[in-house]
């Protein structure tokens, strides 16, 4: 049985008492304790300056060229807090229940409730580091909303949120990088964690520039490198995210909770071709102006201006009338899904819905919708060609966020003593479905707001490591990935990584994506080990070790997406239920609605890794609800 460390007494009281009983470092010990920080995003880089600050020896690793090219830059939309700036009926509570709603009751009590909580903190943090935050005429920060709430919550800077606040967390790091109390390694992927006496001792990596390898020891670990919507090849993450650095950390004993937990965003400009590395996201933010549609009749090619108003089918409006274009991520994906499958699907492909601004125009204004989303417009103009000032965007589901990740305790600290991991690459905060907003929310919480006091804690209760990287463990680990890199080097084939990543991810997509059933999963889990066999001995990596060598670190992550992926589809598989993104098509309502087994499956999912190819060992960390009484989800 798992422990989650979750603090006794009232829920609004937990996080406030926790942080009193939690062990204090005295600032002249902080400089003895060294600190590992993989990932330089919200989480990562935000976690990096605050440790710094405190007086930690802290060392960041990222694998952009600088900590500010994360992929945070990519969240666009906006940050929840529960400010209430609109009197709107907005609090802390119902933020926490938002959350708890929307991720389909799947998600541990005290965690959420601790992110609604500390939430008010971030924004006060980024407007004193100069995030532009949008304003209202009389200067007070401006608020709109997200799929999944009635109230407006989300801070935003028009249509780059992500960015700004990324600027803000950098500005923060390069203030220690200067002041010498972080050691910033750009350009180095960690390709495995290294654990001695079972407890995170360092890492080890690799140069992407010259290929030299090296170890890294520390106190403690953290990981924040983000989630694994890569694992469909097509999603709107970037081509060089990856679940390298988590499923490393699986393999030497950390748990991986609820990995089947993955969101299919709603916004995203259609696929047009094979030719794709991946796909952009339009964000969610557009769905408080854009009106989501597609033609009654089915095969109808007509260009949308001829297609009359009573023609016209704005399908989320009709099926959820109190939250209508708003509708939570994972129920507007389904609802797209559903309208193309009945053959009402638009553009070339037939497989998109149209997101139309016309009534908002007309309504507001073209400079109006300019200053909200400009940036946006212009991003799919220079993709697709189109106006959307002047034609309807054309958008379709795809792969963007996981809720599922390494297993943490309240503490954020994973099933390996030393190992914690924050933001996305966790499981912790939002069940089987992320509210739009939130996950910039989670990251800067984690980073700015919890591990700072979870991580003193540890450090007093385990002391200071004696371990170096002379240690025979760090040998040990430096020469296995030595090896594997060699490997895939010499393996000789014909095949690029690329192309297995491709296959894979079309299987992952067919039997693992919106839709999932007993049959498709069976058949997946059959599929991949045949495709990885093929990848072991087909492989075919140009150049050498010892360069910069993109092909080399492309099979890396590829290789440990074909492990990944079969975990994920035994997750999926186990689960025999419908909630929130996770859709088994074999439990839905008569309105098709995703249908949950509470009786049988209200818990965590955390699997224990047993050998590639074989199925992992499930254990569960049962989910109490004592605050909230999980029902079945309505958005009418």
């Amino acid at each position: 049985m798992l422990d989650a460390k979750i603090p006794s007494g009232p829920l609004a009281e937990k996080w406030d008492k926790h942080k009193f009983e939690m062990k204090l470092v005295n600032p002249a010990n902080k400089r003895k304790y060294k600190a590992i920080v993989v990932g330089s995003g919200l989480a990562g880089g935000a976690a990096a300056a605050s440790l710094a600050e405190l007086g930690y020896q802290v060392s960041c690793f990222c694998y952009q060229d600088s900590p500010r090219r994360a992929h945070s830059i990519a969240a666009q939309g906006g940050i929840n807090a529960a400010k209430n700036y609109q009197n709107d009926g907005d609090s802390v509570y119902r933020l926490f229940y938002d959350t708890i709603k929307g991720g389909d009751f799947r998600s541990r009590e005290a965690n959420t409730y601790r992110l609604a909580q500390v939430s008010t903190n971030i924004i006060d943090q980024c407007v004193a580091q100069g995030v532009p935050f949008a304003r209202e005429y009389g200067g007070l920060l401006a608020n709109r909303s997200f799929g999944g709430a009635q109230v407006s919550r989300t801070f935003y800077a028009r249509g780059q949120t992500g960015q700004q606040l990324l600027l803000g967390a950098y500005s923060a790091l390069s203030r220690q990088i200067g002041l010498g109390t972080v050691k910033m390694y750009s350009r180095m992927e960690m390709l495995d964690l290294v654990v001695v006496d079972g407890r995170a001792r360092g890492i080890v990596v690799r140069d992407m520039v010259t290929g030299e390898i090296s170890s890294h020891a520390a106190d403690a670990v953290i990981l924040a490198t983000g989630g694994y919507g890569n694992v469909f090849y097509l999603s709107t993450n970037a081509t060089g995210c990856n679940v390298t650095a988590t499923y490393r950390a699986h393999k030497k004993g950390a748990f991986f909770a609820n990995p089947c937990y993955t969101q299919i965003h709603p916004t995203c400009i259609p696929v047009s071709g094979d030719y794709q590395s991946k796909l952009t996201l339009m964000s969610e933010s557009l769905r408080n102006d854009g009106r989501i549609w597609v033609p009654k009749k089915r095969g109808d090619d007509r260009p949308p201006a001829q297609i009359p108003e009573d023609e016209r089918d704005y399908y989320l409006e009709r099926k959820y009338p109190s939250f209508g274009n708003l509708a939570p991520r994972d129920i507007s994906s389904r609802s797209a899904k559903e309208a193309c499958d009945d053959g009402r699907g638009v553009g070339e492909t037939k497989v998109g819905v149209y997101l139309d601004f016309a009534d908002a125009i007309k309504r507001l204004g073209k400079h109006t919708i300019e200053e909200r989303y400009g940036n946006l417009f212009d991003m799919y103009n220079r993709i697709t060609g189109e106006d959307p000032y002047t034609v309807p965007m054309r958008i379709y589901p795809a792969s963007h966020y996981t809720m599922g990740g390494l297993w943490v305790d309240y503490n954020l600290e994973s099933t390996v003593p030393g190992l914690f991991v924050l933001g996305e690459a966790n499981f912790s905060d939002h069940g089987a479905n992320r509210l739009g907003a939130s996950a910039l929310m989670q990251g800067l919480a984690d980073g700015y707001f919890v591990i700072p006091y979870t991580l003193g804690d540890f450090y007093v209760r385990k002391g200071i490591s004696d371990v170096t990287t002379e240690h025979p463990e760090f040998k040990k680990v430096e020469s296995e990935v030595a090896e594997r890199m060699n490997k895939f080097l010499s393996i000789g084939g014909k095949r690029t990584p690329d192309s297995f990543h491709r296959e894979l991810g079309k299987v992952m997509w067919e039997n693992c994506g919106m839709g999932r059933n007993e049959a498709g999963l069976k058949k997946a889990i059959e599929i991949i080990p045949g495709i990885r066999e093929e990848f072991w001995s087909n492989l075919k990596v140009l150049g050498k070790d010892q360069e910069l060598n993109q092909s080399l670190e492309s099979a890396g992550r590829v290789a440990d997406f074909l492990e990944f992926a079969e975990m994920m589809c035994h997750d999926a598989l186990d689960r025999d239920e419908s909630c929130g993104a996770h859709f088994r098509e074999e439990h839905q309502t008569d309105e098709g609605e995703a249908k949950r087994n509470d009786a049988d499956y209200t818990y965590v999912s955390a699997w224990e890794h047993t050998g590639v190819g074989n199925k992992p060992n499930l254990h569960k960390e049962p989910l109490v609800f004592e605050n909230v009484e999980p029902a079945t989800r309505s958005y009418k």
